[in-house]
């Protein structure tokens, strides 16, 4: 056992070229980051009055392809935004997943509204079309009220406002089948795609397949504001709207202080634009280096007994934000995850499953077999960009 862990740190260390502390995922400044970031300290519009912002939203739009983007302080405010703007209300249910870092249930609570925690798919470590089926098929009940589906759980009589896959360590969920279900019952989807930018689907950027999609640039992500999110959409009406509520819901006016509405504090600011601007212009190479690290992990974890390295799911190509391995012994994984931390080579599990945490007890439907095998054995290994050597 000792052997094997011996191994993977020679191997980490060899391929990250250091022997000093390794961290799980760090950014890389490489082009034009401080010149940018510089020229908005002069401009002085360092704030969420800036051109910067609107420059950012349309790269990240141009990338993704999508008809909208609305950039925000944070991925969490994005998703709050997002399912806001969706339509989800107080006491509504919303169906997301517990394998999830625990901004996706927070959010949910932000509203008023209640997760319902569904199995995820080993194949992808996201939300589960088959589970979503079954229950809806076993619990909801679809009314037609002014002439749009609208979906109730039969057992609470709360309203089933929107559905919340969540594209796991970047990996892709089967977003495709999710869309055809919720359409069919009537339920929004809004695709919690924080860790994903740079994943395509089918062709498709995640985050573009529903009704809104939210994205994270906070420090550990593949590019950074430092701490940022924005929301995609195709809906010019549903982005105008999060756009005037990340403003504080402010009229334009030339001097008046006019609000219409309960607004947010939500907006990005000029400065974190900028450094997503340079950031923006070497999302290719990220994205080429990321899967060139996946590569060599996935070689090297070829060669040891009982532990598997998690690839793409098909049809999809992952940014791997997150590296990861499935590791069969409980007993070598408690133990993998000390050695490594105590030497200096940073590793995690995945976030404890929601319905674990204290808060969120008795939100789950049924029993999740999958989210808590993968809880045990999962394990996150070093995944920052590694640049060439010169």
């Amino acid at each position: 056992m000792d052997e094997t862990i011996r191994q993977i740190i020679a191997f980490i260390r060899q391929i990250f070229r250091t022997q000093g502390f390794i961290p799980l995922h760090e950014p890389r400044f490489i082009g034009r980051e401080k010149e940018c970031v510089l020229q908005t300290i002069e401009s002085t519009f360092v704030s969420s009055v800036g051109s910067l912002v609107e420059k950012f939203e349309q790269k990240i739009a141009q990338y993704t392809q999508s008809p909208y983007a609305i950039a925000t302080v944070n991925g969490t405010s994005a998703l709050h935004l997002a399912l806001k703007v969706a339509g989800v209300g107080y006491d509504d249910e919303v169906i997301t997943q517990a394998l999830t870092f625990v901004a996706t249930a927070n959010a949910i609570r932000y509203l008023g509204a209640h997760p319902i925690f569904l199995d995820v798919l080993p194949e992808t470590m996201s939300l589960s079309p088959d589970c979503v089926r079954d229950f809806l098929v076993k619990h909801a009940e679809v009314k037609s009220i002014n002439g749009k589906k609208v979906c109730y759980n039969k057992l609470t009589g709360r309203r089933i406002s929107a559905c919340v896959p969540v594209h796991t360590l970047g990996h892709p969920a089967r977003i495709d089948e999710l869309l055809q279900i919720c359409q069919e019952f009537g339920i929004p989807l809004v695709e919690d795609a924080a860790e994903s930018l740079g994943t395509f689907y089918k062709g498709k950027h995640t985050g573009t397949w529903g009704l809104l999609g939210v994205v994270s640039f906070n420090g550990n992500k593949i590019i950074t504001t430092g701490n940022g999110g924005v929301i995609l959409t195709a809906d010019e009406h549903l982005a105008m709207q999060a756009r005037h509520l990340s403003t504080q819901a402010k009229k334009s006016h030339p001097w008046e202080y006019v609000h219409d509405q309960i607004g947010y504090n939500y907006r990005l600011t000029n400065i974190q634009a900028a450094l997503g601007l340079a950031q923006i212009e070497n999302i290719d190479f990220f994205v080429q280096r990321k899967r060139w690290l996946a590569s060599k992990y996935r070689e090297f974890f070829d060669g040891i007994e009982d532990i598997e390295f998690f690839s793409e799911p098909l049809e999809s190509r992952s940014n791997y934000w997150l590296n990861a391995i499935l590791v069969n012994d409980l007993n070598f994984r408690e133990k993998f995850l000390k050695l490594t931390n105590t030497q200096g080579v940073m590793t995690r599990p995945l976030w404890r499953p929601l319905h674990m945490l204290r808060m969120y007890k008795g939100y789950s439907f049924k029993n999740l077999k999958i989210t808590e095998q993968l809880y045990e054995r999962v394990v996150c290994l070093p995944s920052s960009v590694i640049l060439p050597k010169e």
